[in-house]
């Protein structure tokens, strides 16, 4: 595997900005572009303000690379070694700056996305060299959360995929690779899931929004942090694992499933939503919430870092 050192980020909103935080508390040097007016500085602004967040097992490294800025994309790809691709997510746009940064960069280094939606296959169409491009999307914020979902198009080497997960593994990411693409990948369909279901729920009257939240937080939020949904429900099975649950909660799955909301996106139902949203948390400033999010996420890393080490 060849060494990476410097990083390219392209796009440096919320996403990119974090990932740069996270690169460069590893050591790894980053040039970053974007075309919007404005981006450098607020770049450097919100890598000051992410730093204090990151987990305390990266600051205890004491690293920190360099960081540029170009809003010359070709510039900003001739040196890299990895780039993490964070921009506009519109297929033709994603097709062409892909076409662009191939172009510009080495044909051994790894193109990686961030895209939350659009395929790798896509992505790569345009590309003299699509072998090296590939899906690696974080969740928000990447500098602290640590999965990154890496799956490849019809075109990407398996070699790739493999350079990939051990470089992300070593600063600190979980990856998860898809065996195929699918709309969404894993984590987003799950929320997804849960999203719907809770519109369901207040739609229906069941409960508030902040309630609704507090079931989930409080809740199999609580186990989530540990465990996936498999291996919850092979714990509740006892000593049968997963015929054990089967045994006792198919019919209720059955009757669960049976009666899960299924309600659509339209306008009338995001305003309602929205509102609704909006008065649970009305006088909490948003970046309150997120400092509280990014503060009680340190926690949870940080017991779970020292339960691996022991």
């Amino acid at each position: 595997m060849q060494e990476i050192g410097n990083i390219t980020v392209v796009g440096t909103g919320i996403i990119g900005a974090s990932w740069t935080c996270l690169f460069l508390a590893h050591g790894h040097d980053v040039v970053a572009t974007d075309i919007r007016p404005g981006a450098g500085p607020d770049l450097f602004d919100a890598v000051e303000r992410f730093w204090p967040s990151l987990p305390e097992a990266v600051l205890a490294l004491g690293k920190r690379g360099k960081l540029e800025f170009s809003d010359d994309l070709e510039r900003a790809c001739q040196n890299a070694d990895f780039v993490q691709e964070n921009a506009v997510e519109r297929v033709d746009a994603k097709i062409e700056l892909m076409r662009r940064i191939d172009a510009a960069t080495r044909p051994d280094v790894v193109i990686a996305s961030s895209s939350s939606a659009i395929s790798v296959t896509d992505m790569q169409s345009a590309c003299a060299h699509p072998e090296r491009v590939i899906l690696g999307h974080p969740f928000n914020p990447p500098h602290l959360v640590p999965l990154v979902e890496i799956a490849g198009g019809e075109q990407t080497a398996e070699s790739v995929l493999v350079q990939a997960e051990k470089f992300y593994a070593g600063i600190g990411k979980v990856p998860v690779r898809l065996n195929r693409e699918i709309y969404g990948h894993i984590a987003n369909r799950m929320q997804a899931a849960i999203f719907r279901e809770a519109i369901h729920l207040l739609e229906s009257g069941v409960a508030s929004a902040e309630d609704i939240d507090r079931a989930v937080s409080e809740g199999p939020g609580a186990r989530w942090a540990l465990m996936g949904p498999f291996l919850t429900y092979r714990l509740a099975g006892g000593e049968k694992g997963m015929p054990g649950f089967w045994d006792m909660f198919a019919g209720m799955q059955e009757k669960l499933w049976a009666d899960l909301g299924t309600p659509m996106p339209d306008k009338d139902l995001q305003i309602r939503v929205s509102e609704a949203v909006e008065k649970s948390y009305a006088g909490r400033p948003t970046q309150d919430l997120i400092r509280e999010r990014d503060t009680r996420l340190r926690q949870v890393l940080a017991i779970k870092a020292r339960r691996n080490e022991g």
